[in-house]
């Protein structure tokens, strides 16, 4: 079953042959939104788009309405008729299906002693396709490799521009090995369950042949959880954002470990003001530091740089 396959089985069965033919390429198909009493909203290329009343994307915010009947309809073919049974994803907001696509769910969360126990009347659903691009990460490879082991190496970019992407092959790439380096033993921690997207304990996307996975479970405990546990020569993670990832990382390459990470920013500036991340790299924990762009015509491009904040490559990498 190929991509469009997968997304087109869980939507409602008024909207699917509106789809099928409508979205030109869902390749470039990146995110649909439902939200009750709102336009199916849509993001296709890096643009907001909405679907009009045909199943065509167009820049006007109306169009084809979301209504109650389509989300109910959605959950149950999400949850195959036993959204039950998914409760545990229910509690951290999304459900994986086949395919490693994600869908967020929202709506009224029910709570006891300040923890989400599930989530009722959910109006909002957030339909994130799961994109993998073997060999993207190919190019920056002899930039983030010395003496045959991978540098600590975090891509930063804000949201959309590709870094989960781009982090998932340099992960399998790091497995597999490449002329740059011997293949080692990663461990992933997948807190958001994106990067491998485990379907039922199984990953849906490649991350490489010596790669173990802890899927949804918060990194700092994941992290010290697999390198006790399964030994790895790297680790894994997407998006750092608390003191307590940070500290779990370093603990992590004091210990020997590389790390592949990604975190939210505008650029190395901003990064470097962040009171999270100002310390870590003004130390030098990250040899190689990615920023990532994307230019009008949608292009991805990244510029590398070392520890000490100097330019690795010339000028941007578009890949």
């Amino acid at each position: 079953m190929d991509k469009k396959e997968e997304i087109i089985r869980i939507l409602p069965r008024s909207v699917r042959e509106k789809l099928w033919y409508g979205i030109p390429d869902f390749d470039s198909l990146q995110e649909l939104r439902f939200r009750v009493g709102s336009p199916l909203g849509a993001v296709y290329s890096g643009r907001n788009l909405w679907v009009s009343e045909s199943g065509e994307l167009t820049e006007k915010a109306e169009g084809l309405l979301v209504t109650r009947e389509m989300v109910r309809e959605m959950l149950e073919y999400i949850s195959s008729y036993s959204f039950y049974a998914f409760e545990d994803e229910v509690r951290q907001g999304f459900i994986t299906i086949p395919g490693g696509h994600r869908i967020g769910l929202a709506g009224k969360a029910v709570t006891e002693q300040g923890e989400v126990k599930t989530l009722r009347h959910i109006s909002f659903l957030n339909v994130r396709l799961s994109h993998q691009i073997p060999g993207c990460a190919g190019p920056l490879l002899p930039d983030l490799y010395e003496g045959g082991r991978i540098h600590n190496t975090l891509l930063v970019s804000p949201p959309r521009i590709g870094k989960t992407t781009l982090l998932r092959d340099l992960i399998r790439l790091a497995s597999n090995g490449s002329q740059w380096g011997e293949g080692v033993s990663v461990s992933v921690i997948d807190e958001r369950a994106e990067l491998a997207a485990c379907y039922q304990g199984v990953p849906q996307n490649d991350l490489g042949r010596r790669t173990d996975v802890l899927d949804s479970c918060p990194k700092a405990r994941g992290i010290m959880m697999m390198l006790r546990a399964m030994a790895p020569s790297v680790i894994g993670v997407d998006e750092l954002g608390t003191e307590e990832d940070i500290r779990a990382v370093e603990f992590a390459m004091n210990s020997g470990c590389a790390f592949l990470a990604t975190a939210h920013g505008q650029g190395l500036e901003e990064m470097r003001r962040k009171p999270l991340f100002s310390a870590v790299l003004e130390r030098g924990l990250f040899q190689r530091i990615g920023i990532l762009e994307m230019d009008g015509a949608g292009r991805r491009g990244i510029q590398i740089y070392d520890e000490g904040f100097q330019p690795v490559t010339e000028g941007c990498l578009w890949y």
